[in-house]
């Protein structure tokens, strides 16, 4: 199965989009068809034995459309230049409309006439005819297009109430009629056309987080090929290559530190702002800033693999995508342009059957035709996502779809995997107790860590990595053995070391019962009690446990203040998991849960009715993650990760997930905002028209605005505070 993504132009309408998904899905092979108004970007799941890429695009143009061009520079040129050439139109006809306005308006009666008319109603004609048939021939020619396929859309509407007022007015020049109506259409095609300006300059703003995170990535690398360095572009970076990074610079694509160690600043991936500390063997990430050191890296992903790739293809995609809301504005306005066309020939009937005037017929029906253009609807859901989305993945915080963003405000329950998410998911020693008289704190971790640097175990790494922080040297080892499940023993110089828990201390002769008291009360703070022996006494115990994020427990705090219920779940022991529990405020607690039964909790407490977002690492937690109403997946953007969560934080911070929460709440409710208005505005308008109450000028204004006013309100987004 494969995936096409192309833009459409020439859609204005929540209509359009309907009817190029609908031409879409009915091709044999399409799988399925996603067409966006918001970003104009029709995304196709397709058989490629059944169809092909270029018979999808030639359905789009036979519709009447046309297929732009890809992404990259040509893309975004293409929609620098549309702006433009919306912008010309715009305010050409603005300027040719005015004085239509003024001539007619104040009833200027110029110095000359001809074949019976005042010159000023030539002066109309013209301009009017230059700007209704010129300017807005894109009206015109969609109309046609739409007719030869028997469908209507937007233009229609337009097309419609505009050619109304030009001919009928050019009629009424020739049969003497007192009511003409040039300014009307010539002033309602150029509202329209700087509602479109407009609207495709926000479309622009709404959209350009893409683009923004594009322009993140380094343009050129430093490659080290053969003892000498070359600078080449970055699509030349293969993987494996030697890269020197320099400070001040970008990191031109995803590695490793291979020497030397800097700080980097990763906010455009995590949204924190602090510099992170990095050494030989740390990750490092394209697009991310070298502050301080220089450094060279080994480079393990480049072009599409990079996590910064991934990111701009999320968030594509994100956009791309509809909110299971958005099929209401779908099947409204796939209804709407029909019902309009109705309301507005039998607004025509009636007035002219009251007052037997077609002048008086005419006005209120093109008011109907030009006040219930449906495009605030199609435009109310993309747009808030597209802004939410952006807002997101400049904060750290990867939305993938717009279901997401409408599960996540419904949310009642968090369940927060420990190890990764609520904490650092890396050991650390929490405390050194020296027992034997003579003996010191550093003597017992010199002890340790000179055996333990011979282990790979996550514990005894923990322990080497203390004692190099504190500067103590290691012994050599002899004879060393690794007991599983136990612990490990070897010998130092002259001496029989052990280190490991109570039943390796057996097993080697050595008698630490009485310290059983020392060891329980590491265990009920959350921490791996290590015994020490050497030479068959005990010497000291190395507490070590997995330290809790600094975030963790105001994280839980606001979950609560939110009035959702946080919930730990753990394959540790209970003891552990309780006491991890209780210094963050957390009152349930699933323990002793194995990966594979991680979902089935999670299925659990659905069947309370209860609505569950489940956090954590995305790896062992995917089959949870898939599970859950909202699957959010902490660490650094990985394959896993991406594929099983809804949301995806770069950074693993808990409080991300009070971000990711409220993002959602808040893009949602900006999309209630905007189908509201939008459908009041519809509803409230089309009768006041129908009666006569509205001027077709101020129906074309108000219908423009509403457009405008829909992509203003999803902007404000952008200024709304998620901390």
């Amino acid at each position: 199965m494969a995936t096409a993504t192309f833009e459409i132009g020439g859609m204005h309408c929540a209509a359009c989009a309907v009817r190029n998904e609908r031409t879409l899905r009915k091709i044999p092979g399409v799988r399925d068809a996603n067409v966006n108004l918001g970003t104009r970007r029709a995304r196709v799941e397709f058989d490629e034995a059944a169809v092909s890429e270029p018979v999808l695009r030639e359905a789009i143009a036979e519709n009447g459309y046309e297929v732009l061009a890809g992404e990259g520079a040509d893309h975004h040129q293409q929609v620098r230049d549309e702006v433009r050439a919306a912008r010309s139109r715009a305010f050409s006809a603005i300027a040719l409309a005015t004085p239509v306005a003024l001539l007619a308006m104040s009833d200027v009666a110029l110095p000359w006439t001809y074949l019976g008319r005042n010159a000023s109603i030539w002066i109309e004609a013209t301009l009017s005819s230059a700007i209704i048939l010129g300017l807005g021939a894109s009206f015109h020619r969609g109309m046609l297009l739409q007719a030869r396929n028997l469908a209507a859309n937007m233009d229609t509407l337009i097309s419609l109430g505009t050619l109304a007022a030009l001919l009928y007015s050019l009629w009424g020049m020739f049969v003497g009629s007192q009511h003409l109506y040039f300014e009307t259409g010539a002033v309602i095609a150029a509202l329209i056309l700087l509602g479109r300006y407009f609207e495709a300059r926000s479309r622009g703003q709404a959209g350009e987080a893409i683009e923004k995170l594009m322009e993140l990535g380094a343009k050129t690398a430093h490659v080290i090929r053969d003892r000498e360095e070359h600078d080449i572009a970055i699509e030349q970076v293969k993987v494996g290559d030697l890269l020197q990074v320099r400070p001040g610079e970008k990191v031109p694509v995803d590695g490793k530190v291979a020497n030397g160690s800097s700080s980097v600043d990763e906010s455009m991936l995590t949204g924190e702002s602090m510099p992170v500390a990095k050494s030989t063997g740390d990750e490092v990430f394209g697009g991310t800033i070298n502050i301080a050191g220089a450094f060279q890296m080994t480079a393990t992903k480049v072009g599409q693999d990079t996590v910064l790739a991934q990111i701009v293809r999320m968030v594509a995609e994100a956009q791309g995508n509809k909110a299971p809301i958005q099929r209401l504005a779908d099947r409204v306005s796939e209804v709407f342009v029909p019902i309009v066309l109705a309301v507005a020939l039998a607004t025509a009937i009636g007035w002219y059957l009251v007052t037997q005037d077609v002048s008086q017929s005419f006005v209120p029906a093109v008011a109907v035709l030009l006040i219930a253009c449906p495009c605030s609807l199609g435009l109310a859901t993309p747009t808030a996502i597209m802004v939410g989305t952006g807002v997101g993945a400049r904060r750290g915080i990867l939305i993938k779809n717009g279901e997401a963003l409408e599960r996540g405000r419904k949310i009642d329950v968090v369940v927060l995997d420990k190890t990764g998410t609520l904490t650092e998911g890396r050991p650390a020693v929490a405390g050194i107790f020296a027992i034997k008289a003579g003996v010191g704190i550093d003597d017992v971790l010199r002890v340790a860590a000179s055996l333990e640097q011979m282990s790979e175990h996550p514990l005894g790494r923990a322990i080497v990595r203390e004692a190099k922080d504190r500067g103590i040297p290691l012994a050599a080892v002899h004879d060393f053995a690794n007991v599983a499940g136990k612990g490990i023993r070897g010998r130092l110089e002259d001496s029989a070391v052990a280190v490991g828990n109570l039943r390796l201390m057996t097993e080697a002769g050595v008698s630490a019962e009485q310290f059983l008291p020392q060891i329980q009360s590491c265990e009920a703070h959350a921490q791996t009690a290590i015994v020490v022996a050497c030479n068959g006494e005990v010497i000291g115990i190395v507490a070590v446990a997995d330290t809790l994020k600094s975030d963790a427990e105001a994280a839980v705090r606001q979950l609560r203040s939110q009035g959702i219920t946080p919930i730990m779940i753990t394959g540790d022991n209970r003891r552990t998991a309780e006491a991890v529990a209780a210094q963050i405020g957390i009152d349930e607690v699933f323990a002793e849960v194995l990966p594979q039964e991680k979902a089935e909790r999670v299925k659990a407490l659905q069947a309370t009715g209860r609505r569950v977002a489940f956090v954590g690492d995305g790896i062992n937690d995917a089959p949870a993650l898939v599970q859950a109403d909202l699957g959010i997946a902490m660490g650094t953007g990985t394959d896993i990760a991406i594929e099983a969560g809804n949301i995806v934080l770069v950074k693993g911070s808990p409080l991300k997930v009070i971000e990711a929460l409220k993002l959602s709440r808040l893009t949602f409710k900006t999309i209630k905002q905007n189908l509201f208005w939008a459908f009041v505005y519809n509803i409230a308008a089309i009768p006041l028209a129908a009666f006569g109450l509205l001027n077709p000028m101020i129906a074309a204004g108000a219908m423009a605005i509403s457009s405008v006013s829909v992509v203003g309100n999803s902007l404000r987004i952008r200024r709304q505070k998620l901390t």
